[in-house]
C-alpha cells in the first residue's frame, strides 16, 4: 500500500471508531459522522460506546481527525462506508444509510478511489445499489473511473480480547487488482491477517450467513428450554452434561437482540424470499428467537399468581437493558419486549442499567430509566428480572435481591448468573 492514501471512514459508531483509530496508527485518517455531538465528544477524547479509550485517541491524533462537513473528505482517495443496516417495521431491510452514504460520497469522488463497504448487506447491494448512486452522485464510471470494494466488519461489541486488529478479515475488490489492493490496506493493520474472497457478493455472503448460523443456534437453544421447562428440567444442567462432548456447540438460551443476530437474518430471508424460494429454517428460528420475552413475561406471571401476588399495578425491577453484557449498547435490545409485555398486564415497570448512563444514551431506550441504584433506595418490588449478565450483576448475592422485594421474593433469571432464582429460562 502507498502510505500517502488518505482514509475517510464514515461513520463513527462501534465498526467505524475502532476501525479509524487502527488505520490511523499507519495512515493519514478523518473520520465523518453527521453527528455533531458525536464529533465533539470524539474531539475532546471520549467515545461513549468505550470500544476506545482516551488514551488510545490521544495516541494517533495526529494522524486522524473527525468532522461532520463533506469537503473536509474530499482529498481522501479511500473511503470507508460502516454505516448500520437496519430492518424496517416489516422485518425488510432499510438501505436509507447506506444510500445516504453513497451519495455523500459521490459528491467527493475523483478518478483512482476506491470506495469500501462493511455494512453487513445481502449479496450484490455494494454493486445493485450502492455503485449505482455512486455513479449517479458523481458523475464517474464503475470499474473505469472509480472502483469498489467490501470487507465485512466483525467488531464484538464490549469484548476487549477480539478487537478489530486481532479477527481475520475477509476482503473482497470489484476487479482482481483492486481486489488485492484492498487485501492489502487491511492487512497492513489487521494482525490477524485477512482472506481475499474471489468476489463481493461472495464477501457479502460470507457475512450475512455469519449471524444467521449464530440465530439458528440459539433458536435451537430457546426452543430446547421451552421443552425442559415443561419438563421441569434446569437446562443449563442439560447443556453442561451435552457439553462435556468435544463436537456440541455450547449455546445458551436468552434473548437475541442487538444490531446484527436480532437483524442481519431478515437481509438474507428478503433476498430469498425476492428471488422465490422461502427459507422456513431461518424464518422459524427468527419466530422462536422474537417470541422469548412474551413467553419470559408469562412465566413471571405464572409465578406471582402462585405466589398470591397481585398483577395489577405491581411493581416489576428489570436488571439490564442492553442487548449484551458489560457494553452500553441498546440498539434493537429484545429486553423492550419484556418491558412491552409486562405493562400490557397494567404492571408498573422499573429499568435499571449502570451502562447506561447518558442522556443520549437514555433516548434511545423507549421507556424509562432508573436514574439511581435501586439497592440505596427504599422501593420493593414484587417481581425482579435479571435479563442481561453485567459483571456488576454477576456481583450481587440473592439476598440484595431479597432486600428489595416484597415476600416472598420473586427472582427471574435470564442470563443464568442467580444463586437459586425463583425460575430460570
Amino acid at each position: 500500500m502507498n502510505k500517502k492514501d488518505k482514509i475517510a471512514i464514515i461513520g463513527l459508531g462501534y465498526v467505524g471508531l475502532p476501525l479509524a483509530v487502527a488505520f490511523a496508527e499507519k495512515y493519514n485518517v478523518i473520520g465523518l459522522d453527521i453527528s455533531q455531538s458525536r464529533i465533539e465528544e470524539l474531539l475532546n477524547g471520549y467515545d461513549r460506546t468505550f470500544e476506545v479509550s482516551k488514551e488510545e485517541l490521544g495516541s494517533v491524533k495526529q494522524n486522524l481527525n473527525f468532522t461532520n462537513t463533506v469537503k473536509e473528505i474530499a482529498d481522501c482517495n479511500i473511503y470507508i462506508v460502516t454505516v448500520p443496516t437496519p430492518i424496517d417495521e416489516s422485518n425488510r431491510p432499510d438501505l436509507t444509510p447506506l444510500i445516504k452514504s453513497s451519495e455523500t460520497v459521490g459528491q467527493v469522488l475523483k478518478k483512482g478511489d476506491i470506495v469500501i463497504y462493511e455494512s453487513t448487506v445481502y449479496p450484490g447491494v455494494t454493486e445493485e445499489v450502492c455503485v449505482p448512486v455512486l455513479e449517479k452522485s458523481s458523475g464517474l464510471g464503475f470499474n473505469k473511473d472509480f472502483f469498489a470494494g467490501y470487507s465485512p466488519e466483525r467488531i464484538n461489541p464490549g469484548d476487549k480480547e477480539h478487537t478489530v486488529k486481532n479477527i481475520l478479515k475477509v476482503t473482497s475488490g470489484s476487479t482482481p487488482e483492486v481486489a488485492k489492493k484492498v487485501d492489502s490496506l487491511y492487512r497492513s493493520i489487521i494482525d490477524a491477517g485477512t482472506h481475499l474472497a474471489s468476489s463481493i457478493k461472495v464477501a457479502e455472503a460470507s457475512k450475512v450467513i455469519e449471524n444467521t448460523q449464530r440465530d439458528v443456534n440459539i433458536a435451537l437453544i430457546n426452543e430446547l428450554a421451552l421443552i425442559f421447562d415443561a419438563m421441569d428440567i434446569d437446562t443449563n444442567e442439560v447443556i453442561e452434561a451435552a457439553a462435556t462432548k468435544w463436537n456440541f456447540l455450547k449455546f445458551t438460551p436468552g434473548l437475541v437482540g442487538g444490531h446484527c443476530i436480532g437483524v442481519d437474518p431478515y437481509y438474507l430471508t428478503f433476498k430469498a424470499e425476492e428471488l422465490g424460494y422461502k427459507p422456513n429454517l431461518i424464518l422459524g428460528a427468527r419466530q422462536i428467537n422474537n417470541g422469548m420475552g412474551k413467553y419470559i413475561v408469562e412465566q413471571i406471571i405464572k409465578q406471582m399468581i402462585k405466589n398470591d401476588k397481585k398483577i395489577k399495578d405491581s411493581n416489576v425491577l428489570i436488571m439490564g437493558v442492553t442487548f449484551k453484557e458489560n457494553c452500553p449498547d441498546t440498539r434493537n435490545t429484545k429486553v423492550v419486549d419484556i418491558v412491552h409485555e409486562l405493562q400490557e398486564y397494567n404492571i408498573q415497570v422499573d429499568a435499571y442499567d449502570p451502562w447506561v448512563d447518558t442522556e443520549i444514551e437514555r433516548k434511545s431506550f423507549p421507556y424509562p430509566l432508573l436514574k439511581h441504584n435501586p439497592f440505596k433506595a427504599d422501593k420493593k418490588y414484587d417481581a425482579i428480572i435479571v435479563a442481561v449478565a453485567h459483571n456488576e450483576f454477576k456481583l450481587l448475592r440473592r439476598t440484595a435481591y431479597e432486600n428489595i422485594s416484597t415476600e416472598p421474593a420473586i427472582l427471574m433469571d435470564i442470563k443464568g448468573i442467580v444463586e437459586n432464582p425463583t425460575w430460570r429460562l
